[in-house]
C-alpha cells in the first residue's frame, strides 16, 4: 500500500499532533534533561523483596507504564518485544497472549500472576491499571508450583500514590481509537484511591476483527496506623472480537509470505462470531510492620473469567487426506468451531512472613510463607462442526453447522505451597536459598459424565544460588533449581491401565551463570543457561517419559547513554533438542516454531536543541524456524524496524505528552511465528505498517 494512502488515515490526527507540539515547542516552561539511565526496578517476580534486579542471580525483565506506551504495546501478547528471550507460541490476535520463554511455551494456567499471586490468563488480560509487567526467565519452581520452565509473567497493579489527573486520547491503524483516564486521589492522610477508566474501539488492519473492549478499575489504599496497612482492588474488564485464523503449509509447500495479503483473515464467515471476555477480579491485601524489621502479611484474591470462544476455524485437507496442513491447491476444511459460557473461577489465599536475623558474619533476609489456591472450570457443550471449504484468498462461503454436539472438560484443582527462602550475606558473598513444597489435588471429567479423573500429588523443588560481588558495579552468580509439571493420561480405554493416572510429577532442572554490571550511564547483564524437561510421548495407547526437551542458551543484554543518545538492546543464542528418546530418529530434533538466533535493540535521541522531544528506533530480528517437528520445512528470517517519537511539554499549568510511532516501518512481509498446534502446521504473517498516535495530559 502506497505511503500517500497510510498517511491520508491520519490526516485528522497528524495535523492535531503537530499543533500541539508548536504549542509545547512555543510555551515558556522549563523543561527536565535526562542525564542518567533511570534506576532499575525490584522485580517481586524473583520472590525475594525489594532487592534491585541488577543484584539478583535471577535473569527478569521489566518494563513500566511509560516504556510500555512509547513501544505502542497495549496488550499482554505484544511484550515479546521487550527482551529476545520472549516469543511467541499461537499468539493470535483477538485471542488470549501466548508466548514462550526461553524457547518454552508458557502454560497459561500457571504461568501468570498477579500481584505475586496465581492466575488464570485465558483470557484478555487489560494492561491498563498496570503499574509495570515483569518476567522471570527460566526455572521458577521455587515461585511456582506447577509452571512451565520457560519464566513467569507477573502484573503489578497501579496503586494510590498522591493527587493526579490522566487523561489520554489515542487512534491508530484504519480507525482504531482509545480513550483514557487515571484519576488518583488523597482522602485526608490516611486513605488513597485511584480509578482507571479505558475503553477502546478497535479497528485493525487485519480485515474482519472489528471489535471493542473497556477497563474499569479502582484501586484504595488505607494506613491503619504508622505500621499498618490495608490495600484494596477490584478491576472488571470486556473484550469482543474476532480472533485471528492462520495461514498454513499449501501440500508439501511453504508458501512465500510476500505472495500473502496479511491483512486476509481467514475467520471471515458471517457466522463466525467474536470471542467475548469477561472478567472480574477483586484483592485484599493488609501488611503490618513488626518489631526489629519483621513484616506479616495475608493477600486474597478472587478471579472470575467467562468466555464465548467462537471461530470459523481452518483446520486440514481431508479431500487429500491430510490433517495437519492445508491442501497444495490453497482449499482447508473450515470448522464451526463455538464454547459459550466457559467459566473459570481462581481464589488464592497467601500468608506471609518477613524478616531479618544474623548468624556469626552473615545476615540472612528470611521469608517463609504459605499459599492456598482454588481453581474451578466449568463448561457447556460445544461444537466443533465441519462447514465446508475455504480458500486462502478468503473468498469462500461456507454455511454455519453451529450444532453444539460434542463434550467439552469440567475441571476442579486446590493447592497448598509452602515456601521457605533465605538470602544470606557476608561482605561480597552471597548466599540464596529456596524451598517450595506443593501438595495438590486434580480432578476432571466432560461434560457428559464421562471419563473422570481425579489424583493426589506432592512434591519438593529446590533453589539455590551464589553470588560475588565483585566491584561496587559487578556481580557475578551461579543458580541451579527445579520446576514441576503434572501430567495425567487421559481416561480413555485405548490406554488400558493407565488411563485416568497421573505421571510422576515432571521435574525440569536448570543450571544458570550470570554476570551483571550497573552504574550510571551503563549496564549489562549475560547468562548462559541449561535446562532440561522431561518429554512425553502419546502413542495412542500409553503415555511414557522419553528423554528430554534440552535447552541451553546464552543471554546479553544492555542499556547505556552517552550525551543526547541511548541505546538498549538483548540478544539470544538458543539451542533446543530433543534428547534421549527412544527413538533414535527423534533425537536432535529442533522443537518447531523457535528462532535460534534472536536480537532486539532500540536507539533513542534527545535533542539538546529542542527539550522534551525523544526519538526512538527500535529493530527486531529472529533467526530461521521449523515449522514441522521432523524439521523437514523451515521458515526463514526476518527483520523489522519501527520508529516512535515522543514529545513533553508544560503549558497552561498541565503537563502534556505527545506520541507518534510506526511499527514495520518497510512493511516487511515474511511469517512471524509458524506454531505447531493442535497436531496442524500453521503461519502467522507479520503485521502490515502499522501507525499509532495519541496525546495525554496531566491535569
Amino acid at each position: 500500500m502506497a505511503d500517500t494512502t497510510v498517511l491520508r488515515r491520519f490526516r485528522h490526527t497528524l495535523p492535531a499532533l503537530a499543533a500541539l507540539a508548536a504549542l509545547g515547542a512555543s510555551a515558556q516552561s522549563t523543561q527536565v534533561t535526562v542525564t542518567g539511565r533511570a534506576p532499575q526496578l525490584p522485580a517481586d517476580v524473583a520472590g525475594f523483596g525489594d532487592v534491585p534486579a541488577e543484584r539478583t542471580p535471577i535473569a527478569t525483565v521489566t518494563a513500566g507504564t511509560t516504556a510500555l506506551r512509547d513501544q505502542g504495546i497495549d496488550t499482554l501478547g505484544e511484550i515479546t518485544r521487550l527482551d529476545a528471550s520472549l516469543g511467541d507460541a499461537y499468539n493470535a490476535p483477538g485471542y488470549w497472549a501466548q508466548m514462550r520463554v526461553r524457547g518454552y511455551a508458557l502454560d497459561n494456567r500457571f504461568n501468570f500472576r498477579r500481584d505475586g499471586l496465581p492466575i488464570n490468563a485465558e483470557t484478555a488480560l487489560g494492561l491498563e491499571n498496570k503499574d509495570r509487567i515483569e518476567v522471570l526467565k527460566g526455572i521458577s519452581g521455587m515461585q511456582a508450583g506447577t509452571s512451565s520452565p520457560g519464566g513467569l509473567v507477573n502484573l503489578v497493579v497501579r496503586r494510590p500514590r498522591g493527587d493526579a489527573t490522566t487523561v489520554l486520547l489515542g487512534a491508530a491503524d484504519d480507525g482504531s481509537l482509545r480513550a483514557a483516564a487515571d484519576i488518583d486521589r488523597r482522602v485526608g492522610e490516611a486513605v488513597g484511591l485511584r480509578l482507571t477508566l479505558s475503553a477502546d474501539r478497535l479497528r485493525p488492519l487485519l480485515h474482519d476483527t472489528d471489535g471493542q473492549r473497556w477497563l474499569a478499575a479502582l484501586a484504595g489504599t488505607w494506613r491503619l496506623s504508622a505500621d499498618q496497612t490495608l490495600e484494596a482492588e477490584v478491576e472488571r474488564s470486556h473484550q469482543a472480537q474476532r480472533s485471528a485464523a492462520a495461514f498454513s503449509l499449501l501440500g508439501s509447500t511453504l508458501p512465500s509470505a510476500s505472495a500473502i495479503d496479511p491483512r486476509i483473515n481467514l475467520n471471515n464467515q458471517s457466522w463466525a462470531g467474536p470471542v467475548v471476555f469477561d472478567g472480574h477480579t477483586a484483592s485484599l491485601r493488609y501488611t503490618q510492620t513488626l518489631a526489629e524489621g519483621w513484616r506479616v502479611q495475608a493477600h486474597a484474591m478472587t478471579q472470575r473469567l467467562r468466555t464465548d470462544d467462537r471461530m470459523a476455524f481452518p483446520f486440514g485437507c481431508s479431500s487429500e487426506n491430510t490433517y495437519d496442513r492445508f491442501c497444495s491447491d490453497g482449499s482447508f476444511d473450515v470448522y464451526d468451531f463455538r464454547s459459550d459460557g466457559e467459566h473459570r473461577d481462581s481464589n488464592a489465599l497467601a500468608l506471609r512472613l518477613d524478616g531479618q536475623a544474623r548468624t556469626g558474619d552473615w545476615t540472612h533476609a528470611l521469608g517463609l510463607s504459605v499459599l492456598a489456591t482454588r481453581y474451578r472450570q466449568r463448561m457447556g457443550a460445544q461444537a466443533f462442526n465441519w462447514a465446508g471449504v475455504g480458500t486462502i484468498d478468503g473468498q469462500a462461503v461456507v454455511p454455519a453447522s453451529p450444532v453444539p454436539a460434542d463434550t467439552n472438560t469440567n475441571r476442579d484443582e486446590r493447592s497448598t505451597e509452602w515456601q521457605f527462602t533465605d538470602r544470606l550475606q557476608n561482605g561480597p558473598w552471597g548466599l540464596w536459598l529456596g524451598l517450595r513444597h506443593t501438595a495438590l489435588q486434580r480432578d476432571s471429567v466432560r461434560t457428559d459424565g464421562s471419563r473422570a479423573t481425579s489424583y493426589d500429588q506432592g512434591f519438593t523443588t529446590p533453589w539455590l544460588a551464589a553470588t560475588w560481588q565483585l566491584t561496587p558495579q559487578d556481580m557475578a552468580y551461579a543458580s541451579w533449581g527445579q520446576g514441576i509439571e503434572s501430567v495425567v493420561v487421559p481416561n480413555r480405554s485405548s490406554y488400558g491401565a493407565q488411563a485416568g493416572q497421573p505421571l510422576p510429577a515432571l521435574r525440569s532442572r536448570q543450571a544458570e551463570l550470570g554476570w551483571k554490571h550497573e552504574e550510571r550511564d551503563w549496564g549489562t547483564s549475560l547468562a548462559a543457561f541449561d535446562i532440561r524437561r522431561p518429554a512425553v510421548t502419546d502413542t495412542g495407547s500409553a503415555y511414557l517419559i522419553d528423554g528430554a526437551a534440552r535447552h541451553r542458551g546464552l543471554e546479553a543484554a544492555g542499556e547505556t547513554r552517552w550525551g543526547e543518545f541511548s541505546l538498549r538492546g538483548s540478544a539470544l543464542w538458543l539451542h533446543a533438542v530433543r534428547e534421549d528418546a527412544a527413538d533414535a530418529a527423534i533425537n536432535g530434533l529442533v522443537p518447531e516454531n523457535v528462532a535460534r538466533r534472536v536480537l532486539r535493540a532500540q536507539l533513542g535521541w534527545q535533542p539538546g536543541a529542542l527539550p522534551g522531544l525523544l526519538l526512538q528506533g527500535w529493530l527486531s530480528h529472529e533467526g530461521p524456524r521449523y515449522v514441522l517437528p521432523d524439521n523437514s520445512i523451515e521458515s526463514g528470517a526476518w527483520t523489522t524496524v519501527g520508529l516512535n517519537a515522543r514529545y513533553g511539554w508544560r503549558e497552561g499549568g498541565r503537563d502534556w505528552i505527545a506520541r507518534l510511532g510506526v511499527d514495520n516501518l518497510f512493511d516487511r512481509r515474511a511469517w512471524q511465528e509458524t506454531p505447531f498446534q493442535f497436531g496442524h502446521a500453521y503461519l502467522y504473517p507479520l503485521a502490515p505498517r502499522t501507525w499509532r498516535a495519541s496525546v495525554q495530559v496531566s491535569l
